[in-house]
């Protein structure tokens, strides 16, 4: 009877012990996530999340609290030892994991949202232990983030990078609560963050936006911040949870529609690197965009069987606009204006003469085209229905006022494109009406779509006459990295042309057809490697790069340019 007397004052103060250890950042993390448990693969039809000890000492978790910002649940007494693991899902759900390892039940257990949600975890004394934002991509797999599987941290030690450091379960039962992660490996943070975007939420107050966590010591350091045209920054708050964004306050007050620009030097992310090259971005203070001030410059409404739609913006006007702040919409049937979406809920600032891409997914998108500005780039979770054959793009601001509409048509793509599946319309001019003379198919030489940057069929000016140009005047085919190829430039007065591009010989044989039938746009390039038709070595000499350019209106130009082959001995 004295004995477990003994062993009950032991416990006792074991217990005492670990409830008085204060736990400090990433001590315990959050190193799995099942947000989304339908279709069941092998776990519980359950949501949960999992917590490791990744400290050296044993944590009690009485007083613990699990939130996603709505929702808050309050843990029980549990020791969580050094390098082990516990379950925590709703209270009715325990039971069905008790089999994978230790389970905790709780009441108020929040609910995860399937595309994205921010879960954080603080200690009794209200500091945050560790925060996690995650979204469906980070499953880097298309049919698990569908449901069923979990998200799993790779490197635990690594517990502040987000999508490089998480992936869906490869577990053949959908997860692997209770244990050792099934991506478990080496994953070190070795990259510097970066600054990602700014915006003002009013005329003395600016939040940064990081790619990952910080340092928060680093963070609220003023001296690590500077802004243009004689700001002065008097604080700067690191913001909980996830510590990825810093609260800057001003002295002086924002201009509305003035570009300024931020910069920051000397933080660091939570594994000590310290901001690199990515430290500068604009921000401003937006105002509410009005009719024309933001056109649709380029649809894609026929993508390819693999691909998706996208709707680029471009803001013509001098005025910072909020992307938060813009709506993309279609027509009914009956033309009442339906399927009303939110371009972004988080605030994004769209400056004068930037372009903006909208689509469900931006991976595909980059994948297909030419990404020149892959930061212009906006996810939607949902996008209005834009049929193959013909449609509506409508773009509304916040009152609900139609900025710019356009009621396309796949007649207007280019009479020569067979097949227009995967080729978008383009604006040629932004001043001009959203119509069908102002639209035209994208070039084949960018590859028939410019999402994120200036249109191929862009006007830059319509008294351009139609000119070709060669670089250099004599090129060496020997692949030693000088002139190994030619460049043929062109530039034409309007789109619509076709390109027909033959090689001849100084005795006037042809020797190879470069383009054939090749939409052009204003302006663009087309190289020859030196090679003939049937990809043979050609001697040295003078060769005719004959052009001969038409579109569907009859207009025809031709162009002779002569250029010398060298070849080295």
């Amino acid at each position: 009877m004295k004995f477990y007397l003994l062993l009950f004052l032991i416990n006792i103060v074991i217990i005492n012990d670990v409830a008085a250890q204060d736990a400090n950042r990433n001590d315990v993390i959050i190193d799995e996530i099942f947000a989304d448990p339908t279709p069941q693969i092998g776990l519980p039809a359950a949501e949960f999340v999992e917590l490791k000890n990744v400290a050296t000492i044993p944590f009690n978790l009485a007083g613990w609290k699990l939130s996603d910002g709505t929702s808050t649940a309050t843990l029980p007494n549990f020791i969580l030892l050094p390098d082990s693991f516990v379950i925590i899902c709703a209270t009715s759900a325990a039971v069905s994991f008790v089999p994978f390892g230790r389970a905790l039940g709780v009441s108020n257990f929040p609910s995860l949202n399937n595309d994205a949600d921010i879960i954080s975890l603080r200690s009794p004394q209200n500091k945050i232990i560790h925060a996690v934002s995650y979204s469906d991509n980070w499953y880097q797999n298309v049919l698990k983030k569908e449901g069923g599987w979990t998200l799993e941290m790779t490197d635990t030690k690594n517990p502040c990078s987000g999508f490089t450091n998480w992936k869906a379960s490869a577990d053949p039962k959908g997860g692997t609560p209770g244990k050792i992660n099934s991506s478990d490996a080496i994953n070190a943070d070795k990259q510097a963050p970066k600054l990602l975007r700014a915006f003002a939420t009013d005329s003395l107050n600016i939040r940064l936006v990081f790619e990952e966590p910080l340092d928060s010591l680093t963070a609220a350091t003023l001296a690590n911040y500077t802004i243009s045209d004689g700001g002065v920054i008097q604080a700067a708050v690191c913001r909980p949870p996830v510590f990825d964004e810093v609260d800057i306050k001003l002295k002086t007050i924002l201009q509305s529609d003035k570009i300024y620009s931020i910069t920051v030097n000397g933080v660091t992310d939570c594994a000590g690197n310290i901001i690199g090259s990515k430290k500068s971005v604009r921000v401003g203070l937006s105002t509410l965009p009005d009719s024309f001030d933001i056109v649709i410059n380029e649809i894609l409404f026929n993508p390819r069987p693999d691909g998706v739609d996208y709707v680029e913006l471009y803001n013509r006007s001098q005025k910072i606009t909020d992307a938060s702040q813009l709506y993309v919409a279609n027509r009914s049937t009956t033309g009442v204006i339906s399927s009303i979406m939110q371009l972004t809920e988080i605030p994004l600032l769209l400056f004068p003469a930037d372009y903006l891409v909208i689509t469900t997914e931006p991976a595909i998108v980059k994948q297909q085209y030419i990404s020149l500005n892959p930061e212009a780039f906006i996810r939607a979770l949902t996008m209005p229905s834009f049929p193959d054959d013909k449609g509506d793009v409508i773009i509304l601001n916040a009152q609900g006022k139609n900025i710019d509409e356009v009621k396309y048509n796949d007649k207007w793509h280019f009479k020569l494109i067979s097949n227009t599946e995967g080729v978008a319309l383009e604006r040629v001019d932004y001043n001009g009406s959203s119509a069908e003379n102002n639209f035209h198919s994208a070039a084949t030489s960018v590859g028939y779509g410019t999402p994120g940057y200036k249109n191929s069929q862009y006007r830059m000016d319509e008294k351009i006459q139609g000119e070709i140009k060669l670089t250099p005047e004599i090129f060496s085919p020997d692949n030693d990295g000088v002139d190994d190829f030619l460049t043929i430039d062109y530039s034409f007065p309007t789109p619509g042309y076709v390109a027909n591009i033959t090689v001849f010989d100084a005795l006037g044989r042809p020797v190879r057809y470069l383009q054939r039938n090749a939409l052009s746009g204003i302006k663009g390039n087309y190289r020859w490697d030196g090679l003939g038709e049937n990809f043979q070595k050609l001697s040295q000499g003078i060769y005719i790069i004959y052009t001969e350019i038409f579109n569907t209106d009859g207009k025809k130009k031709q162009f002779k340019n002569t250029v010398v082959l060298a070849r080295h001995s």
